[in-house]
């Protein structure tokens, strides 16, 4: 692969950015508004509660990691969209770049602009709300590289799916992390939910990261083996994810759908 065509994709994000606020003020303005709200529920339920249980680092450190693990997703899913909207995917690939330089330019980007809301999300969770990160430990970093891995596969599978049924499809895109929350549990124990809805659990590498940070959080041992369980679904996600954006982006070259793609719908 040649870097500096994957660096052109980030490249070009920056130029849109530099040139549109529209486009900068949402990176920083969600996620501020994300904290603030669940920052003062968490407020709240600690000033209720009479156990020694840990709202904030709990409750807000979950709303963070699912916002960022979001925001990772959007970050592939918007640079494509540009393209999209722009009427622009057939031009990109009538330049030398390749497919895998492509996805890795938009996972740059992607990493990129998540990197941005997730420092506003950290200084806003800190500053404003007593955030400490000293809580998790050395689990912090593990856990966000799972976030993030699982992020990169949710979004290239959702550019998977626009670039087969067209940009009208884009619409099943933004609803996949409100569907997924449930069975995440990003805010409750997997032992909450019923017996089938907890197998589907166990196959979504993020529930593994929030049970081992509220365990974290109240002091309990967390297992290692589940965090490489949690790895190693979101790697085989990540190889399935592209693995089906390939077979997708060969059907669309092979049947001509992709010089078609300026259209409403592909079929």
């Amino acid at each position: 692969m040649n870097l500096q065509r994957i660096a052109a994709m980030p490249l070009r994000q920056l130029y849109l950015y530099r040139g549109s606020a529209a486009r900068v003020v949402p990176l920083f303005a969600w996620v501020t508004i994300d904290m603030v709200l669940w920052g003062f529920m968490t407020r709240f339920l600690g000033s209720l509660a009479h156990t020694s249980y840990r709202f904030v680092p709990a409750l807000l450190g979950a709303v963070l990691f699912w916002d960022f693990m979001t925001r990772v997703m959007q970050g592939v899913t918007t640079a494509f969209f540009e393209d999209v909207w722009s009427r622009n995917f057939l031009n990109v690939f009538a330049t030398p770049i390749t497919m895998p330089e492509y996805i890795s330019g938009l996972l740059s980007t992607s990493l990129a602009t998540s990197l941005v809301g997730l420092a506003v999300m950290i200084a806003v969770a800190t500053l404003a709300f007593g955030l400490n990160f000293a809580s998790y430990g050395a689990m912090l970093v593990p856990f966000v590289l799972v976030l993030f891995l699982n992020g990169m596969a949710l979004g290239v599978a959702a550019i998977a799916i626009v670039l087969r049924f067209g940009p009208a499809a884009e619409w099943f895109v933004w609803p996949i992390p409100a569907l997924l929350a449930p069975f995440a549990c990003v805010y409750y124990p997997l032992s909450t939910l019923p017996a089938p809805m907890q197998w589907l659990a166990r196959l979504l590498p993020p529930s593994y990261v929030f049970e081992g940070m509220r365990a974290v959080v109240s002091g309990h041992h967390f297992n290692a083996e589940l965090l490489t369980a949690a790895f190693v679904l979101a790697i085989a996600y990540i190889l399935a994810a592209y693995w089906i954006f390939a077979r997708v982006f060969r059907h669309a070259v092979q049947t001509g759908l992709i010089a078609r793609y300026s259209a409403e719908t592909v079929s």
